[in-house]
């Protein structure tokens, strides 16, 4: 197992940063984090986490660099359907019923869909039900053909956005099963994979096509501002909406239901 200073120096190391830069960040001196990392200095948990928080390390990861340095983890991890979380999943809730008729589903890290407004169900209907449990990925099901790969016009384009966002992801945060799942869908060489690359996720709508008519739809992702739990800290939402105004009267005609 690395020492708890061998894991800042890697973090510090993936984001960049000099050892000056971390210190006057962190209002520390530079002598200070090189002992740190070296190992000369046994750093108090405040230390940790103020390290931690100027290289901007995922909850999940300050827990592993507390404990490195002999210390009990200080971030819990809840399910969503939890009663502690019991408030955040009501806020979640809300925003994905609001965002009706338009789809919007909640995913974690390795992008598990955890929840769903009524929008999305419809699209979800001819799935190969194996798919779907026990807990659906986002990302299988856009790209695999029992999914919604047959349904995307522009499948390559999708693709190309599910590599572009997981790999600054991976860039982040490193992820041993994010990561196999990069391999196995994602991967230079795959299916339409080889040569693209998408410069903005935004601006290439998904195009899907449903009850003979192709809908255009582009997304944003809302994430908990200044979450203290680790479940808050790796959920996203994700709101599609319409990308055209022939798109935007499909749903509020059909109210999201082909």
């Amino acid at each position: 197992m690395n020492t708890v200073g061998e894991m800042l120096r890697e973090w510090r190391h993936r984001r960049r940063l000099s050892q000056l830069d971390l210190a006057i960040a962190a209002d520390v001196s530079a002598r200070h984090v090189s002992l740190v990392e070296t190992g000369r200095s046994n750093p108090s948990a405040d230390m940790v986490l103020r390290l931690a928080d100027q290289l901007d390390v995922p909850l999940r990861d300050r827990n592993r660099l507390l404990l490195a340095a002999g210390f009990a983890p200080r971030y819990p991890e809840r399910p969503l359907d939890g009663d502690a979380l019991s408030a955040a999943r009501g806020a979640v809730e809300r925003v994905l019923q609001a965002h009706e008729p338009y789809p919007a589903l909640v995913f974690d890290r390795r992008w598990n869909i955890l929840m769903t407004n009524r929008a999305v169900d419809p699209f979800f209907a001819d799935v190969d039900p194996d798919l779907l449990r026990p807990r659906p990925n986002l990302v299988r099901l856009g790209l695999d053909p029992r999914g919604l790969a047959s349904l995307v016009v522009n499948l390559a384009d999708v693709r190309a956005m599910f590599r572009s966002r997981i790999t600054r992801q991976l860039a982040t945060a490193p992820d041993p099963e994010l990561t196999a799942l990069y391999e196995e869908l994602l991967a230079p060489g795959s299916e339409d994979a080889a040569d693209r690359s998408i410069e903005s996720d935004v601006a290439i709508p998904m195009i899907i096509r449903v009850g003979g008519r192709e809908l255009r739809l582009f997304s944003t992702i809302t994430t908990f501002g200044t979450p203290m739990d680790i479940t808050l800290d790796e959920v996203a939402i994700e709101s599609y909406y319409p990308a055209d105004a022939e798109s935007a009267a499909y749903f509020t005609a059909s109210g999201g239901t082909p």
